[in-house]
């Protein structure tokens, strides 16, 4: 007899604003308990001392979390210039301090200039990635320091929103991977001072944006009237695919895909992915199409 699970079955994706002082995987845990949610995931962490966007996949959507980590993100930062830290943000110890140049606007833009485009970017030590099976940021934390491979990454957008005698904003529009900390950190090398991050905001993640998301105060709020209110405030799962092609299925094909199987769609795309559809409404998942023009199930969704 199989372990029955803990929590209720509920699918859909919350977009919270994460605030600063927390980590991504604590305020994951502190949602789950709030909806009493039997299966929850996040989409890309978010450090502690970074504000903004957070998408949670609750249920059946952490299926498709995968494709959110994927997309691009958008950041607004602040960068300290004249000191370098151990970990490249407020959070970390000064390592090195030197006067900032009197630097004009267009000495900065030039600067990001050579940014925009395919970089190469060195992972920070005080980051998740795992190398050999290890977090680096729990290596740090025992003053290791391993080698590193450089990794690419492209900057689409980078521009710069203000400036002072020690401080410039950039905003950053990015591939997946790319490590904020480390632009901010090339950026003030380049600038001949070094920097680190003095605030960092994830303001768009794939299709979603900061006009969509909850404060925790408003999911506290709601918890106090009911599950069903704090229900309302989740995004259908399907709002995660923008753009991807629709396939409708009758129900004898819908059937026969759930089995498993590759079907041949009358009128459907002739490539790639779509997300699919009974009649319609009821969202089943995703497929690929094949070269034979079938469409195969990828990620199929156990709803009713």
């Amino acid at each position: 007899m199989g372990r029955r699970q803990k929590g209720r079955p509920i699918d859909g994706i919350l977009l919270l604003d994460k605030p600063l002082g927390l980590g991504s995987n604590e305020v994951l845990q502190r949602l789950k308990r709030l909806y009493k949610a039997r299966k929850a995931g996040h989409t890309g962490s978010l450090d502690r001392q970074a504000s903004g966007l957070l998408p949670i996949c609750f249920g059946e959507a952490t299926k498709l979390s995968a494709f959110l980590l994927n997309a691009d993100k958008r950041y607004e930062a602040v960068l300290h210039l004249g000191v370098k830290t151990n970990t490249g943000d407020t959070e970390g110890e000064i390592i090195q301090e030197r006067p900032v140049p009197t630097l004009s606007r267009d000495d900065v833009e030039q600067v990001l200039a050579d940014f925009r485009g395919d970089i190469e970017q060195i992972p920070p030590m005080h980051s998740a990635l795992k190398i050999k099976g290890q977090r680096l940021y729990k290596l740090a934390h025992q003053g290791l320091v391993v080698e590193r491979k450089a990794r690419p990454v492209t900057i689409k957008e980078l521009t710069l929103t203000e400036m002072s005698e020690n401080r410039i904003g950039i905003e950053v529009f990015c591939s997946k991977g790319t490590y904020i900390r480390t632009l901010g950190e090339d950026i003030g090398e380049a600038l001949g001072c070094g920097a680190h991050l003095a605030s960092l905001r994830r303001t768009a993640s794939g299709p979603f944006y900061t006009e969509q998301m909850v404060t925790p105060e408003a999911l506290e709020k709601s918890a106090a009237a009911g599950l069903d209110v704090l229900d309302q405030m989740l995004l259908p799962m399907d709002t995660a695919l923008p753009g991807w092609p629709d396939v409708n299925l009758s129900d004898d094909m819908a059937y026969y895909l759930r089995q498993g199987q590759a079907i041949l769609v009358p009128h459907a795309p002739t490539r790639g992915w779509v997300k699919i559809y009974a009649g319609k409404a009821h969202f089943l998942g995703v497929g690929e199409v094949q070269p034979d023009g079938k469409i195969a199930p990828r990620k199929l969704l156990a709803t009713n």
